[in-house]
Protein backbone atom coordinates (compact mmCIF):
# COMPACT_ATOMS: atom_id res chain seq x y z
CA UNK A 1 0.00 0.00 0.00
CA UNK A 2 2.83 2.40 0.90
CA UNK A 3 4.44 1.74 -2.50
CA UNK A 4 1.19 2.56 -4.34
CA UNK A 5 0.71 5.81 -2.43
CA UNK A 6 4.35 6.82 -3.00
CA UNK A 7 4.06 6.02 -6.72
CA UNK A 8 0.82 8.02 -7.02
CA UNK A 9 2.35 11.04 -5.26
CA UNK A 10 5.42 10.85 -7.52
CA UNK A 11 3.23 10.64 -10.64
CA UNK A 12 1.17 13.66 -9.55
CA UNK A 13 4.38 15.59 -8.95
CA UNK A 14 5.52 14.81 -12.49
CA UNK A 15 2.20 15.91 -13.95
CA UNK A 16 2.34 19.16 -12.00
CA UNK A 17 5.78 19.84 -13.48
CA UNK A 18 4.34 19.57 -16.99
CA UNK A 19 2.41 22.82 -16.85
CA UNK A 20 1.45 24.31 -20.21
CA UNK A 21 1.62 27.99 -21.00
CA UNK A 22 -1.69 29.87 -21.12
CA UNK A 23 -3.14 30.58 -24.55
CA UNK A 24 -1.49 33.61 -26.11
CA UNK A 25 1.58 33.52 -23.85
CA UNK A 26 4.91 34.04 -25.59
CA UNK A 27 7.15 30.97 -25.74
CA UNK A 28 10.09 31.04 -23.36
CA UNK A 29 13.24 31.59 -25.42
CA UNK A 30 15.95 28.98 -25.14
CA UNK A 31 19.54 29.94 -24.36
CA UNK A 32 21.57 30.80 -27.42
CA UNK A 33 24.55 29.05 -28.83
CA UNK A 34 27.69 31.09 -28.26
CA UNK A 35 31.16 30.99 -29.67
CA UNK A 36 34.03 29.75 -27.54
CA UNK A 37 35.31 32.78 -25.69
CA UNK A 38 36.61 33.12 -22.15
CA UNK A 39 33.78 32.40 -19.71
CA UNK A 40 33.91 35.90 -18.25
CA UNK A 41 33.20 37.32 -21.71
CA UNK A 42 30.41 34.94 -22.71
CA UNK A 43 27.10 36.56 -23.49
CA UNK A 44 24.00 34.39 -23.45
CA UNK A 45 21.04 35.70 -25.37
CA UNK A 46 18.10 33.99 -26.94
CA UNK A 47 18.79 32.53 -30.36
CA UNK A 48 15.19 32.67 -31.61
CA UNK A 49 12.33 35.07 -32.17
CA UNK A 50 8.70 34.18 -32.78
CA UNK A 51 6.13 35.49 -35.25
CA UNK A 52 2.37 35.81 -35.49
CA UNK A 53 0.45 33.63 -37.94
CA UNK A 54 1.11 34.49 -41.59
CA UNK A 55 3.44 37.34 -40.61
CA UNK A 56 7.08 38.31 -40.78
CA UNK A 57 6.64 41.51 -38.75
CA UNK A 58 8.95 41.73 -35.76
CA UNK A 59 7.17 42.07 -32.43
CA UNK A 60 8.52 44.24 -29.61
CA UNK A 61 9.66 41.04 -27.86
CA UNK A 62 11.52 39.99 -31.02
CA UNK A 63 13.19 43.41 -31.33
CA UNK A 64 14.31 43.17 -27.70
CA UNK A 65 15.94 39.77 -28.35
CA UNK A 66 17.53 41.06 -31.55
CA UNK A 67 18.93 44.12 -29.76
CA UNK A 68 20.79 41.75 -27.44
CA UNK A 69 21.91 39.69 -30.44
CA UNK A 70 23.23 42.86 -32.10
CA UNK A 71 25.20 43.72 -28.95
CA UNK A 72 26.63 40.19 -28.84
CA UNK A 73 27.62 40.31 -32.50
CA UNK A 74 29.10 43.81 -32.18
CA UNK A 75 31.33 42.63 -29.34
CA UNK A 76 32.33 39.46 -31.26
CA UNK A 77 33.23 40.79 -34.74
CA UNK A 78 34.54 37.44 -36.03
CA UNK A 79 31.25 35.64 -35.47
CA UNK A 80 29.27 34.90 -38.62
CA UNK A 81 25.67 33.76 -38.37
CA UNK A 82 22.97 32.03 -40.33
CA UNK A 83 19.39 33.06 -39.73
CA UNK A 84 16.95 30.20 -40.27
CA UNK A 85 13.35 31.07 -41.14
CA UNK A 86 10.68 28.58 -40.07
CA UNK A 87 6.89 28.28 -40.33
CA UNK A 88 4.12 26.17 -38.89
CA UNK A 89 2.60 23.34 -40.89
CA UNK A 90 -0.28 25.32 -42.37
CA UNK A 91 0.02 26.45 -45.98
CA UNK A 92 1.75 24.99 -49.00
CA UNK A 93 5.42 24.08 -49.04
CA UNK A 94 6.19 26.89 -51.51
CA UNK A 95 4.27 29.50 -49.53
CA UNK A 96 6.01 28.54 -46.29
CA UNK A 97 9.46 28.58 -47.91
CA UNK A 98 8.77 32.16 -49.05
CA UNK A 99 7.38 33.16 -45.63
CA UNK A 100 10.36 31.58 -43.87
CA UNK A 101 12.70 33.57 -46.13
CA UNK A 102 10.79 36.77 -45.32
CA UNK A 103 11.14 36.04 -41.58
CA UNK A 104 14.88 35.40 -41.89
CA UNK A 105 15.28 38.53 -44.01
CA UNK A 106 13.36 40.64 -41.49
CA UNK A 107 15.77 39.51 -38.76
CA UNK A 108 18.80 40.14 -40.99
CA UNK A 109 17.55 43.60 -41.94
CA UNK A 110 17.00 44.49 -38.30
CA UNK A 111 20.51 43.38 -37.31
CA UNK A 112 22.03 45.29 -40.24
CA UNK A 113 20.10 48.39 -39.18
CA UNK A 114 21.65 47.91 -35.72
CA UNK A 115 25.15 48.07 -37.26
CA UNK A 116 25.99 44.44 -38.03
CA UNK A 117 27.74 44.03 -41.40
CA UNK A 118 25.53 42.09 -43.81
CA UNK A 119 28.54 40.09 -45.03
CA UNK A 120 28.50 38.31 -41.65
CA UNK A 121 24.90 37.15 -42.09
CA UNK A 122 23.47 34.35 -44.23
CA UNK A 123 19.77 33.50 -44.43
CA UNK A 124 18.01 30.26 -45.22
CA UNK A 125 14.37 29.20 -45.15
CA UNK A 126 13.26 25.78 -44.01
CA UNK A 127 9.57 26.64 -44.33
CA UNK A 128 7.58 24.01 -42.47
CA UNK A 129 10.18 21.26 -42.98
CA UNK A 130 11.91 21.49 -39.56
CA UNK A 131 9.30 21.98 -36.84
CA UNK A 132 10.54 22.64 -33.32
CA UNK A 133 7.36 21.09 -31.90
CA UNK A 134 5.34 18.32 -33.51
CA UNK A 135 1.61 18.87 -33.38
CA UNK A 136 -1.38 20.28 -35.20
CA UNK A 137 -2.55 22.85 -32.68
CA UNK A 138 -1.84 26.46 -31.76
CA UNK A 139 0.53 25.49 -28.96
CA UNK A 140 2.79 23.66 -31.45
CA UNK A 141 2.32 26.19 -34.25
CA UNK A 142 3.41 29.20 -32.17
CA UNK A 143 6.79 27.58 -31.43
CA UNK A 144 7.29 26.71 -35.10
CA UNK A 145 6.70 30.27 -36.39
CA UNK A 146 10.24 31.43 -35.69
CA UNK A 147 13.60 32.63 -36.88
CA UNK A 148 16.70 31.11 -35.31
CA UNK A 149 20.17 32.69 -35.19
CA UNK A 150 22.89 30.05 -35.53
CA UNK A 151 26.58 30.82 -35.15
CA UNK A 152 28.67 29.50 -38.07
Amino acid sequence: MFLRVTTAVFALGLLAACETAPYGAQPTPRPSRTTIVPEAEQVRVSDRVFFAFDSYALTSAARSVLNRQAERLASNPRVRITIEGHCDERGTREYNLALGESRASAVRDYLVARGINSSRIRTISYGKERPAVIGSNENAWRYNRRAVVVDN
